[in-house]
């Protein structure tokens, strides 16, 4: 299993990059599954539901199960949020993890750059960052792409996913 980040501010557009990422790299023959990173509560339950009231009556863990998927919600109830291992921990195996989010961690970052956001460049600060992905044009010496460049970016994507032993390494030397 492979991983890589897509790290940029809010707006940037990397929710809609890796909508159009995923189903390219589908199309090469990959499964992709995605971790994304909230820095706010957010629910994917519907209040009211039956899932839902079991969560706000304190179950510590809810699976919802059908014909066509599952999904496992964990309430924290306090204890520190997991960290990026233990989460892909977690994960079915699967050819490449694309992370959105989680800026600091430990694994390689594709930088999603929207000029329209008026917000500073990560990449000069922060070594993660291997290539980065803009509507315009940027001076670095780092590879580059178009945002509307979805072939090229999932090149970018591929050469520089980290296997997740590696992953998982870097983070232990970090804690």
């Amino acid at each position: 299993m492979n991983v890589i980040g897509l790290a940029g501010w809010s707006g940037a557009g990397k929710t809609t990059l890796l909508t159009r990422l995923i189903p390219h790299l589908n199309a090469q023959g990959l499964r992709v599954s995605v971790i994304k990173h909230a820095h706010h509560r957010f629910d994917v339950d519907v209040p009211g539901k039956d899932s839902w009231r079991h969560r706000e009556a304190g179950a510590a863990e809810v699976l919802v199960a059908s014909g066509t998927r599952w999904a496992l919600m964990h309430e924290l109830r306090g204890a520190p949020e997991p960290s990026l291992p233990d989460l892909l921990a977690r994960l079915s195996p699967v050819d490449l993890v694309v992370i959105e989010g989680y800026k600091a961690g430990p694994h390689h970052r594709i930088e999603v750059h929207r000029s329209g956001n008026a917000k500073p460049l990560l990449f000069p600060d922060d070594p993660g960052i291997v290539a980065i992905a803009s509507d315009v044009a940027i001076e670095a010496a780092l590879p580059r792409a178009h945002l509307d460049d979805i072939p090229t970016i999932a090149a970018l994507v591929r050469q520089f996913a980290m296997p997740l032993a590696d992953v998982v390494a870097l983070a232990a030397g970090a804690r």
